[in-house]
């Protein structure tokens, strides 16, 4: 009934002297404390909560050890330092990789740069610019962009990774890029240039995958200037694209040095050495050309 009625409450913060002259401090004295009604229980804040899609910066949990039985996964004490931001000139995060090279390090590969983030150590510069890696409790360290304006796009689904190299496409540049010890390459410029420049930007989705028995990284176009769906596979050995292959899948993967795929929810294993069933992918027979 309080809801629509007018309420006097029963206490005041400060004192009128009928002059016109009011004061809210303690004994009217300079530098006293004010005349406060307490702590606000329940009160509402005037601050509107909303989700916040933070594209820039990376957030991490405390720490799991299942040796010692420690699991503080669901730990984010915002009194320590968790979090790690990027220049927002890069793009949103697209795709993390974890344990990337000797040092271990996380790799980001945003929309337009991919960086190299330390982990568990931080650099120290020098005056000459130079950087030493030294050791501290920081989580995550210094941010390092590799040299090269490339990035993954919008399709970290095109990643895939092989020991000390990673591939993955940038759509937005009509290039397909090799991560290794040397930095950023557009392996597109091995003979697929202008052929990469014209498909890539036709296709929302770009599914890379490695085969390990091959030694082929896969990347599936959908569609194509030729209308036909088209994979794609490039050979470190020979530093060139080798095959076009016939089948499109929805993603790849190797295990035990064998090569499975998957079409419509079921696993595919490939290089099934059976007689009379060469080209053939999800039981689709398809002629080969040269």
């Amino acid at each position: 009934s309080l809801y629509n009625l007018s309420y006097s409450l029963d206490w005041h913060n400060c004192y009128s002297f009928g002059n016109g002259v009011e004061s809210n401090r303690i004994r009217d004295n300079f530098n006293l404390p004010y005349i406060l009604n307490g702590v606000k229980v329940s009160t509402t804040l005037g601050e509107e909560y909303k989700q916040e899609r933070r594209k820039h910066g990376l957030i991490y949990s405390g720490i799991y050890n299942s040796t010692s039985g420690v699991n503080n996964l669901n730990q984010f004490i915002a009194a320590e330092a968790i979090t790690k931001d990027i220049n927002p000139i890069y793009g949103s995060i697209q795709k993390i990789k974890a344990g990337w090279g000797a040092g271990g390090d996380l790799i980001a590969l945003c929309e337009d740069r991919v960086l190299k983030i330390l982990a568990d150590k931080d650099a120290l510069f020098n005056a000459d610019g130079n950087t030493n890696v030294t050791a501290t409790n920081r989580v995550l360290g210094t941010a390092t962009p590799y040299s090269g304006e490339y990035g993954i796009s919008t399709n970290p689904e095109s990643f895939a990774s092989e020991s000390y190299r990673a591939y993955f496409t940038d759509k937005v540049r009509g290039t397909v890029m090799r991560l290794s010890r040397d930095g950023l390459t557009p392996i597109s410029d091995a003979g697929m240039k202008d052929w990469f420049r014209d498909n890539l930007k036709l296709n929302n989705k770009l599914v890379g995958s490695f085969d390990d028995k091959k030694d082929e990284y896969n990347i599936s176009l959908p569609t194509t200037t030729e209308g036909i769906s088209k994979t794609a596979s490039f050979r470190e050995d020979v530093k060139g694209w080798v095959s076009f292959k016939s089948f499109i899948t929805k993603n790849g993967i190797s295990c035990a040095n064998e090569y499975y795929t998957f079409k419509d929810a079921k696993l595919w294993r490939h290089h099934h050495d059976v007689p009379g069933n060469r080209n053939t992918f999800y039981s689709i027979a398809t002629s080969s050309t040269f």
